[in-house]
């Protein structure tokens, strides 16, 4: 486990720092499809591994850039945990870019910042840059800055 906090008044002293990395984690045709399945999403440069070897710029099928975001919550679980709440929700995000694809086959790890705390009616607002990185590629590919909110 990375970082852990023990209740919110411990974060506040930590905005601005860089929590830590999730493992890595392959990410397989058989994830990108069932991703395909429940979203509805069967765009052929995800779920057609041949046509995309032949016809994509990335030389094979790629994950969804929602895919990618959707592994948000498991892996920030590696990074940070918030003990000393009674719940905490995501709330959303303030902006999402996917500058790089993510190619099935390849390792994905979650970095994360903690950049804000802020208090509202009965815990706080938590904003963290989240970046998802793919071993060996120099570009993220997914960067997010989302919120959480967390309750006492």
């Amino acid at each position: 486990m990375g970082t852990h906090f023990e209740g919110i008044e411990a974060m506040k002293a930590e905005v601005g720092r860089h929590l830590g990395y999730s493992e890595w984690h392959e990410i397989t045709q058989d994830q990108v499809n069932r991703f395909a399945d429940a979203t509805g999403d069967h765009q052929w440069i995800h779920v057609d591994p041949e046509r995309a070897r032949r016809e994509s710029p990335f030389g094979g099928s790629i994950a969804h850039g929602y895919l990618t975001l959707s592994l948000a919550p498991a892996l920030l679980s590696e990074v940070v945990s918030v003990g000393g709440i009674s719940l905490g929700l995501n709330y959303g995000c303030n902006r999402v870019r996917f500058p790089a694809a993510v190619p099935v086959g390849s390792k994905l790890r979650l970095g994360a910042t903690l950049e804000a705390v802020e208090e509202i009616a009965g815990g706080a607002q938590i904003v963290m840059d989240l970046s998802f990185e793919v071993e060996g590629q120099a570009k993220p590919s997914c960067v997010a800055e989302a919120v959480y909110r967390y309750y006492s």
